[in-house]
């Protein structure tokens, strides 16, 4: 069979093999752009928000120089985009379906990789951190007054979106104002994803200083998936 498609405004006829051999030749493009680790962390990263490149080489313990380089590629491969503000440049994911790639990349690897697992596990375990509750159990609760959504991420995040009625304080904050909080609650701690640790840092500090307290599995950028279109 063959395709008849546009060239330099001429009609050119293309066979089958051609044509299937041209997408996923682009499509595998895309993919070698996410397989690096530095990457997919960045592609983790913008999942909270715009970041300038000096934010993305802190974040992810790179140089400037380093960071700048893959935010490029991944702009080259359409997966992010960049806007300039004053004298700096931001780079956002180019939508919402990047950061669901992600996710799904992500699950793979936790029900098929068994590495995965045991590095997650291994981790919670270090943490005490085992059993953390999953978005969707979140979403089935009822209301209550006494169940708090503890967003630790940084500021800049949690001002960029949040859980419907999360409040802040960031995890290098935390230690120091504890006595905004009231023991008589269940704290529910979140950060930027699964592999995020800062939620694990509040709980294992909150539950030494008496709180009652535990994680969130996902973190904001999941949930912001899940109830897209939702009105919550």
């Amino acid at each position: 069979m063959n395709f008849l498609y546009l060239h330099n405004n001429a009609v050119s006829v293309m066979d089958k093999r051609t044509y299937k051999d041209k997408v996923y030749t682009v499509l595998a493009k895309l993919v070698k752009a996410m397989a690096n680790p530095h990457r997919l962390e960045i592609i983790d990263l913008l999942g909270q928000g715009e970041r300038s490149v000096e934010d993305v080489a802190v974040e992810t313990n790179m140089s400037v120089a380093n960071a700048s380089q893959h935010l490029q590629l991944l702009k080259q491969s359409g997966l992010i985009e960049q806007r300039r503000e004053g004298k700096y440049i931001l780079y956002r994911l180019a939508g919402d379906n990047v950061y669901r790639s992600w996710r799904d990349l992500r699950a793979i690897g936790m029900e098929n990789l068994a590495e995965v697992n045991k590095l997650v596990h291994d981790f919670s375990v270090s943490r005490s951190s085992l059993d953390p509750i999953s978005l969707q159990e979140l979403m089935d609760r009822k209301p209550s007054k006494n169940i708090v959504l503890l967003d630790v991420r940084p500021e800049q995040e949690f001002m960029a979106g949040h859980i419907t009625n999360a409040i802040n304080i960031p995890i290098d904050q935390l230690k120091d104002r504890l006595g905004e909080l009231n023991t008589s609650n269940q704290y529910i701690a979140y950060c930027r994803g699964i592999f995020c640790v800062f939620a694990d840092e509040a709980v294992q500090l909150l539950t030494r200083k008496g709180y009652k307290a535990k994680r969130l599995k996902e973190g904001y950028p999941d949930w912001k998936l899940e109830t897209a279109g939702k009105g919550i």
